[in-house]
């Protein structure tokens, strides 16, 4: 049988030129088909607005309004995009059911390692409170306002290894006691700023650190918040202390035989260590199988596990708490379908404007969106999205448990009204932070990518059919798919971004 490329090498230079471009076209045609998630049709607009942000938004909106029912809102929300998503654009990963599935598959790590962080982090919140620890500390507060500001203080460091409800919802136990029931709505929302600022800077203070955590960011990224966010709770704490101080005094009763349980507060330190550990092994030693199992919070569960002779959880809470998870992860997954090539590039004054955005609407999903998105700098966007919906009531999940321990906070007038110093607390924070560090944003995240060929590589094979040369760097992209070889001719590929 005579051999293939000498028959190739004796062809005229025009049939060779014909029998390259059909073999790049063929290429052209596999990576269509092998890609086709990358070639859905566009998303239908309102003007510039995608359908796909409007039901988003809508979304949002009715979680922001209708307070009694955040989970159904969520849910049918959910249900809506899934379904608009299915109908009418598919997803990136496919069209149809199939892309849906598809899709689920790559959320899951990331959604269950969330559900189970959410859900072990509430028996340790419990394990904190039980072990007396919140009683014992209003012995070291001072007696005149200073006393109101420690205890924000103490909020603030509580939030940083707690999530940042737990920490509201103890600050607001211990204000409840020393103001003796008479908490002004601008300390009120003082607490909530404070838990949000404490847990702004941890990626396991905040359920939004904490995503940015399990997406990859690096905690010293997250870490950075802190520079705004101390600035923030002095800005915001020492007018809230005075408020409270004038409106009613603080009167310490503390039992002086009240013991500590450090059998919990190990348990909390083990929770902790466990988490840790898990989410370091995994990214620095074992990268590649991240994206296969949840580690993170599989190691929480262990821990909660291995501490069950020691002491008791207090399953009791896993219920409510199951239902305020549904509903974060309905959000989460919401967000997770939403063409963010769409959005606004990533800059410090889109983040900033996040925080007045969260202010309004939940900072779950907007983080979740930013995520996807990526191109911020991760301590601003952490700060300006946990801090920033410090500024209303309803604008973090802080905000919203404290205001059912405190019926009065429910009103965005009297919030507002009484906690003016937490909006210029932020704007100051966020500008002081900008002008120590700056602003210093990670590369944007890419697409889902398509391969296609060269400029340089089809050039090649149109002036030299029997070329193999390497792609050069800097090839201009223009459409097609994968590297396709036989024989000698080999059509080389680029990624498009």
């Amino acid at each position: 049988m005579p051999n293939y490329l000498a028959q190739v090498r004796a062809e005229s230079p025009y049939r060779a030129r014909v029998r390259q471009h059909a073999l790049a076209a063929l290429a052209a045609g596999f990576c269509s088909v092998a890609t086709a998630a990358g070639t859905l049709p566009e998303s239908p607009a309102v003007g510039p607005v995608p359908v796909d942000f409007i039901l988003f938004g809508l979304t949002l909106l009715g979680v922001a309004l209708f307070h009694r029912h955040t989970l159904k809102v969520a849910l049918v929300g959910l249900a809506a995009i899934t379904a608009y998503k299915i109908g009418f654009t598919g997803f990136k990963e496919g069209p149809g059911i199939t892309g849906f599935f598809l899709h689920l598959h790559h959320e899951w790590v990331i959604l269950t390692n969330l559900f189970a962080l959410l859900m072990g982090f509430a028996l340790l919140s419990r394990h904190f409170e039980k072990s007396r620890v919140p009683l014992v500390l209003p012995r070291f507060l001072p007696s005149d306002w200073k006393g109101g500001f420690v205890l924000l203080v103490m909020v603030f460091v509580l939030s940083s290894f707690l999530d940042n409800i737990a920490a509201a919802l103890i600050g607001g136990a211990m204000a409840h006691q020393l103001f003796q029931a008479k908490v002004h709505i601008g300390y009120l929302a003082a607490i909530v700023a404070a838990s949000n600022a404490g847990g702004a800077g941890s990626v396991i203070g905040d359920t939004t650190t904490t995503m940015m955590w399990l997406a990859g960011v690096s905690p010293l990224s997250v870490f950075e918040a802190y520079v705004a966010a101390s600035v923030a709770l002095v800005l915001c704490g020492i007018p809230a202390a005075k408020q409270q101080h004038a409106h009613s005094p603080m009167i310490k009763h503390v039992n002086a035989h009240l013991r500590v349980d450090w059998v919990r507060v190990g348990i909390v330190v083990l929770i902790l260590v466990c988490a840790i550990i898990a989410n370091v092994t995994t990214n620095l030693w074992f990268h590649e199988y991240s994206d296969a199992f949840p580690f993170i919070g599989f190691g929480v569960w262990v821990a909660i596990v291995i501490s069950l002779p020691a002491r008791r959880p207090d399953w009791e809470v896993l219920p409510e708490t199951f239902k305020g998870t549904l509903f974060l992860l309905a959000l989460v997954l919401s967000a997770s379908m939403m063409p963010v090539e769409k959005l606004p590039l990533a800059s410090w004054q889109s983040a900033f404007g996040l925080g007045f955005v969260s202010a309004v609407f939940d900072n779950i999903p907007l983080t979740a969106l930013a995520l996807k998105q990526g191109g911020y700098d991760w301590g601003f966007l952490a700060y300006a999205v946990g801090f920033g919906g410090s500024m209303i009531w309803f604008g973090s999940s802080a905000g919203v448990a404290l205001s059912n321990q405190f019926p009065e906070a429910k009103s965005a007038v009297a919030w507002v009204r009484g906690g003016w110093h937490v909006a210029v607390a932020y704007v100051v924070g966020f500008f002081v932070m900008l002008a120590i560090i700056g602003w210093h944003p990670d590369p944007p995240r890419r697409a889902a990518c398509d391969c296609v060929p060269t400029a340089t590589s089809l050039s090649a094979l149109r002036t030299n059919p029997d070329s193999s040369a390497p792609p050069q760097r800097g090839d201009v992209p223009l459409s097609g798919a994968p590297a396709l070889a036989t024989g000698d001719a080999q059509v080389n590929f680029a990624r498009r971004t």
